[in-house]
């Protein structure tokens, strides 16, 4: 019996291999596990962002380099199996293939972590993120198919000039769809809105960014839709961006009094009634200098402005609402009087034009 598995076991080199193959197996496991584990505990202990991304990279990478490092072993090492054995097999190709996808792997992963990070830090790259991704990955994948065909030993300049000849034919079947993507990264690095921003569209709707695709942009509307815009539209039109260069903005308001009022005791109250309203309110901007303007002679006031700063576009009629409320108390305790509009008229000249009128008749 014992004979037997000796002769069976002779016949299967691999089956004789076994063993040491898993012991090595095992063994380069092992130390890849503590040379992970080992570099995560160094790189917890730095406030460097890049050796963290740069380890959480290589993890699945080194399974592929350990297996890389096996099939070498066995390549080398005849004692594990015979030379005629491995001749049989492409130990090169095979290496050079799990290489390739590890490097491509790493590579991706550690540009990708590197744009999610920034992405928390910057605005900008929060809202590129997503076509950044997709070019990233569409560039590795070809260019590592690419290199495996060559190195693999295929011809590659057919399939090179047979790409440039499809990408055309594609580029013309997809002229909008490019242009709404293209238009789609030059409203990323262009910047002239960015999600969250509160726009005015050339149609005169209004709402807030809500996503910028490789498409389209969409943008939430105050009753809680949705437009949704293409990017070639949107890159073409009028845009009132209220979030930019900043979100605070004046507010101003326009208000009457009557010509019998002390205009400077007018400027006074109104100053001091608005100081209240943008340090008091939630939405005022409290370190704003205010300053008011008169600039007409009106038929029954005279008009001027008082501005105002509110934190944000939407919520400056909150700010507006609640200084005019004041400034009407504020007006009636110091006899400040807005006036109504009022025509007057010159009853005494009227009645002698129209005497004149009926004497002249009576005269024919």
């Amino acid at each position: 019996m014992l004979n037997k598995a000796l002769e069976f076991s002779n016949s299967t080199p691999w089956l004789s291999a076994a063993p040491s193959l898993l012991l090595i197996a095992i063994l380069l496991f092992l130390i890849r596990f503590f040379v992970m584990y080992w570099l995560k505990k160094w790189t917890s202990k730095t406030k460097f962002i890049f050796d963290t991304l740069l380890i959480e990279s290589i993890s699945k990478p080194l399974t592929l380099c350990t297996i890389i490092v096996l099939l070498t072993i066995l390549e080398h090492d005849t004692f594990i199996i015979s030379t005629s054995i491995s001749q049989q097999i492409p130990f090169n190709s095979i290496n050079i293939v799990l290489a390739l996808l590890a490097l491509i792997m790493f590579l991706d992963r550690f540009i990708i972590g590197t744009i999610n990070y920034y992405g928390k830090q910057s605005a900008v790259v929060f809202n590129s993120k997503s076509i950044i991704k997709g070019v990233i990955r569409v560039t590795l994948s070809s260019v590592g198919i690419l290199v495996l065909m060559g190195t693999l030993g295929i011809s590659i300049t057919p399939i090179i000039a047979s790409l440039g000849i499809t990408s055309l034919a594609v580029a013309l079947a997809l002229q909008p769809t490019l242009e709404n993507f293209f238009s789609g990264v030059q409203l990323v690095i262009d910047k002239p809105i960015r999600v969250g921003d509160f726009i005015e569209l050339e149609s005169k709707e209004q709402g807030f960014v809500d996503h910028i695709g490789w498409r389209s942009t969409w943008v939430k509307m105050l009753p809680n839709n949705m437009i949704i815009i293409p990017n070639s539209q949107l890159s073409k039109s009028r845009i009132i961006n209220y979030f930019y260069p900043e979100r605070e903005l004046s507010v101003p308001v326009d208000i009457s009094v009557h010509y019998d009022s002390d205009l400077e005791f007018v400027e006074q109250v109104t100053l001091e009634v608005a100081r209240e309203i943008l340090i008091s309110h939630e939405w005022g901007v409290d370190d704003y200098n205010t300053f008011v303007v008169f600039h007409t002679f009106d038929r029954s006031s005279i008009n001027f402005t008082v501005m105002l700063r509110a934190k944000e576009y939407f919520n400056r009629f909150w700010v507006k609402s609640a200084f005019i409320k004041a400034l009407h108390k504020r007006y009636k305790k110091e006899g400040i009087v807005i006036p109504f509009p009022i025509t007057a008229i010159n009853t005494t000249q009227e009645s002698a034009k129209f005497n004149s009128d009926k004497k002249g008749q009576g005269d024919t």
